[in-house]
C-alpha cells in the first residue's frame, strides 16, 4: 500500500505508462496518489476513468509535490520536457526516465543540480506485468530513491540495478531487444510445425505454450539451461537431431551476434 508521502507523476500517458499505472493500482496505490500529464484528451479521459488518477494537460501541473516522476515521453521530447518541469520539482523528487537511449549526462543537464535521477530500460512484456527493467542511477542518488524506483517498476515485472551506466547498452541489446528475438523464434517454430503438417492455429498454440512453459521451468528450477536441455535430449532421439540442425545453422552464434549487433547500435545511437 502506498503511503501518503509517495506521490507518483507520469509525464506521458502512453502504453508503457498505462501498464505501470495499472500495476501500481493492482498493488494498492490509490489513484489519488498518481498524477499524469497527457496532451491527448481521450487518453486523459481513459486513464481517469480506468484508474481514478489525476490527469493534467500541462506537465508542470502533474509534477507538483510528486515524490517520483516517470518520464514516459518519446526520446526526442525528453530534454524539453525536463527543462519545462525542472523548476517545479522538489529537491528530492526522483526523476525516473524510461525513454530509450537517453543517457544520464544529457538528462542531468536539463535538471536542477543534484536532482535524483535514474535511467530505466524496461521491455515490452511489462505491458502484461512480466517485464524486465534495469535501473542505472546517477552518482549520488540515495538508496531510498533507488528503492522507490524499484517499487514503481516492480509493479510490471522484475527489476535489477546496475551502478555502471555503460552496461545499459548491453541491457538494451539483451532484454530490451530480446522480446523481438523471442517472437521471431516463436514464429519460426510455428512455421516448422506447419511444414510438419500441423494446422496453423495448433502450431501457434504449441509454439507459444512450449516457450512459456520452458521459460517458467528455467526460472523456477534454477538449473543451468544446458542441464534442462540435456534432460530432454535422449541418445539417438528426435531432440538431438533437431539440435544438430540448429548447431549446423549456427544458432548459438547467431543469437550472440544479434545481441552484439544490437549493443553496438545502441552505443552508436547514444553517441549521436
Amino acid at each position: 500500500m502506498a503511503s501518503q508521502h509517495e506521490k507518483i507523476a507520469f509525464l506521458g500517458g502512453g502504453n508503457m505508462a498505462r501498464a505501470i499505472i495499472q500495476g501500481l493500482c493492482q498493488e494498492g496505490y490509490p489513484g489519488k496518489t498518481i498524477q499524469v500529464s497527457e496532451p491527448f484528451a481521450e487518453r486523459r479521459t481513459a486513464l481517469q476513468e480506468s484508474f481514478a488518477v489525476k490527469v493534467f494537460e500541462e506537465n508542470s501541473a502533474a509534477v507538483r509535490k510528486a515524490d517520483l516522476v516517470v518520464v514516459a515521453v518519446k526520446p526526442n521530447m525528453v530534454l524539453n520536457v525536463l527543462e519545462e518541469v525542472a523548476e517545479h520539482l522538489k529537491p528530492d523528487t526522483v526523476v525516473l526516465s524510461i525513454a530509450a537511449g537517453m543517457d544520464l549526462a544529457a538528462m542531468e543537464s536539463a535538471l536542477n543540480p543534484d536532482q535524483p535521477l535514474i535511467r530505466a530500460m524496461p521491455n515490452t512484456p511489462a505491458l502484461v506485468g512480466e517485464g524486465m527493467t534495469v535501473l542505472a542511477p546517477i552518482r549520488g542518488t540515495s538508496d531510498q530513491a533507488v528503492a522507490l524506483a524499484e517499487k514503481v517498476m516492480g509493479a510490471v515485472g522484475q527489476v535489477a540495478v546496475v551502478q555502471n551506466e555503460a552496461l545499459m547498452d548491453g541491457v538494451t541489446a539483451l532484454s530490451g531487444s530480446g522480446p523481438a528475438y523471442f517472437f521471431l523464434m516463436a514464429e519460426a517454430l510455428s512455421d516448422g510445425g506447419v511444414a510438419a503438417g500441423l494446422p496453423r492455429d495448433l502450431a501457434d498454440r504449441l509454439a507459444v505454450q512450449t516457450m512459456m512453459g520452458s521459460a517458467a521451468l528455467l526460472k523456477e528450477s534454477g538449473q543451468h539451461p544446458g542441464v534442462l536441455k540435456n534432460q530432454v535430449t535422449s541418445p539417438g532421439g528426435t531432440t538431438i537431431a533437431g539440435i544438430g540442425a540448429l548447431e549446423q545453422g549456427g544458432f548459438r552464434g547467431t543469437l550472440m551476434a544479434a545481441v552484439d549487433a544490437a549493443c553496438k547500435r545502441s552505443k552508436a545511437l547514444s553517441n549521436q
